[in-house]
């Protein structure tokens, strides 16, 4: 009986994340499945084994000290831990002592089993928690080891600053060229790139790496605006907006702001990504603050504490939402119980123009779209899907479909003319929703539901009748038209893709930092090549612009020249001989 408690306890704690990863089924099996081998195995001891009681009093007392040493002694990260994999530890070392002892005195067999429970309790206080990849298994390191965070730090410290100091008049303004990805996703935010035609043999002709350098922690994505990379990070107490030469990779400007976010599983830094829009650049930290910048200089125009603003707590995750600019207005999510989900700000002054009410959390961004030839804001929720008016932030019309308590990170992404695809991890799937207009009235009914594919902040792409994005950490291809699921195979993490829309290829970012090529067919999976691009836990949108792909990740970032197809013109065809 406690050998089979300790195996259901182990098979509780891993097994989901395998079949069931980032779902309540995985959570609770990591939480409650510790505890109830712990019941279990407790009622075992006081009731069915035959130690003595002074024994069984003793090793009962031995748990408890070394539950309580342990939380005193660990590193601040790891607590979680201790019951997630310490407990299991702890009982299993203390079942395995109990059989291995069998034979020998009750006083060895109390020796042993204590120095087995001490030991496993004691383990854990030489690690430290550096987060969690995207199936929640822990990424941890020896506590005294130094951070890639404090690597990155010292050798930041030998570096010359980049220098903001220039005069005004000597920096010509930046303005989007031709080419250009100015923000979060791209000019759509629909992870869509036009324009670019490259060879499909890797092999024979690979993508070539143009620079490589390592960056502060921070989910940020690029945004690449007249040469220049625009992007997020953390840097030590310093939260900081950072601009760097798309050719080289060398810094060209910071500009900072005293905060610093961090938490658990994801790690420190910003989560959104930078807007740029009509020679500005607008930034939103993880804490609140919302930047105006020149995008040529760094030097701060105007900001605004937007948690301050509308009284809204700093969420789990922080915040998260990549700016949108409609018009004369910055748009952003903000969340909180104050019915003051979407703030909007004057894009020239910082003044607040509006607020509107749209659910209490949230970690994806506002999405621009026409839907019935009127220009609206979305904002996908834990409460469903909120569109407003950019101008006014009147409501237009709102499509219930709750999820508390788990959040929604992915963004709403319009289908056709009126249709809007919702995304949820959890479990819970997606659901394409249609909306029409009957004069002033406006209705959004459910099209199909289907758990075949279920982002959890991993956003899907669509090329023709077939929509392509990862169900928890494995790539799907799901039937647009009814929600049937096409194909399920290529395990790639919790990665993020991108459409090279002209040539039917998806080019997938996975979770280690692989760039993976794919045909964007619902026959089946097809992969064309892949070459690993960078290390580490990967969550961060990639980009492609101007036949330069930009990945990054919270240590490092790199470009590469994809391999562009050229078209050889045919010579003239030589001139028939005259008769």
């Amino acid at each position: 009986m406690p050998l089979a408690i300790v195996v259901a306890q182990i098979v509780a704690v891993v097994v989901p994340g395998y079949f069931a990863p980032g779902t309540p089924v995985q959570f609770m099996g990591m939480v409650w499945g510790p505890m109830i081998g712990l019941g279990l195995l407790s009622i075992w001891w006081l009731f069915l084994s035959r130690a003595p009681w002074s024994v069984k009093a003793w090793i009962v007392l031995v748990f408890a000290m070394g539950i309580i040493a342990a939380n005193l002694l660990v590193h601040p990260t790891i607590p979680f831990m201790l019951l997630v994999y310490g407990l299991p530890a702890a009982t299993t070392t203390f079942v395995v002592a109990y059989f291995l002892t069998r034979g020998t005195s009750w006083r060895l067999r109390s020796v042993v089993m204590t120095a087995g429970i001490l030991g496993a309790w004691g383990f854990w206080t030489l690690f430290r928690l550096d987060g969690a990849d995207g199936t929640l298994s822990a990424q941890m390191s020896l506590r005294w080891s130094p951070t890639a965070e404090q690597i990155f730090l010292e050798q930041l410290a030998q570096e010359p600053s980049p220098s903001t100091e220039a005069p005004e008049a000597t920096v010509p303004p930046l303005a989007l060229q031709p080419g250009d990805w100015p923000g979060f996703r791209g000019p759509q935010r629909d992870s869509v790139v036009t324009g670019t035609v490259i060879e499909t043999d890797w092999k024979k002709s690979p993508p070539q790496e143009r620079w490589r350098r390592p960056l502060g922690p921070g989910w940020s994505s690029f945004a690449l605006v007249d040469g220049h990379l625009f992007t997020q990070e953390q840097r030590g107490d310093q939260e900081v907006v950072t601009c760097y030469d798309a050719a080289s990779g060398k810094p060209i400007w910071i500009h900072e702001n005293d905060y610093r976010f961090t938490e658990t599983v994801s790690g420190a830094g910003p989560r959104a990504t930078p807007t740029f829009h009509d020679g500005r650049l607008f930034t939103f930290g993880a804490g609140g603050i919302l930047n105006a910048l020149d995008p040529a200089t760094g030097k701060e125009i105007w900001s605004r504490n937007v948690a301050e603003d509308t009284g809204a707590k700093v969420p789990e995750w922080g915040f998260s939402s990549s700016p949108e600019v409609v018009n004369d207005a910055v748009i952003v999510y903000v969340g909180g119980k104050t019915g003051k989900g979407i703030a909007a700000y004057d894009r020239t002054t910082g003044e607040p123009l509006w607020t509107a009410e749209a659910g209490e959390h949230a970690y994806g961004s506002p999405q621009r779209t026409d839907l019935g030839g009127v220009d609206q804001v979305l904002a996908l929720t834990d409460a469903g899907v909120t569109s407003v008016d950019p101008v006014s932030g009147t409501e237009i019309w709102n499509y219930d479909w709750p999820s508390a308590p788990y959040s929604r990170v992915v963004q709403p992404l319009l289908v056709g003319e009126q249709q809007v695809l919702l995304g949820t991890g959890y479990g819970m799937g997606s659901r394409l929703i249609n909306v029409a207009r009957s004069g002033d009235e406006w209705t959004a009914s459910e099209e199909w539901t289907s758990r075949n594919l279920k982002p959890y902040f991993n956003d899907t792409v669509v090329y023709g009748d077939a929509l392509y994005g990862f169900d928890g950490n494995i790539f799907t291809c799901v039937d647009l038209k009814t929600g049937d699921r096409a194909w399920k195979r290529g395990r790639y993490g919790n990665g993020q893709v991108l459409l090279l829309e002209d040539q039917g290829l998806l080019l997938v970012l996975s979770e280690k930092g692989e760039v993976v090529l794919l045909e964007a067919t619902p026959e089946k999976h097809r992969e064309l090549a892949k070459f690993k691009a960078i290390d580490g836990k990967t969550w961060n949108h990639p980009v492609v612009a101007h036949g330069t792909l930009y990945v990054r990740n919270g240590e490092e970032a790199a470009a590469f020249a994809l391999p562009v197809k050229t078209t050889e013109v045919p010579a003239d065809p030589e001139p028939a001989p005259e008769s």
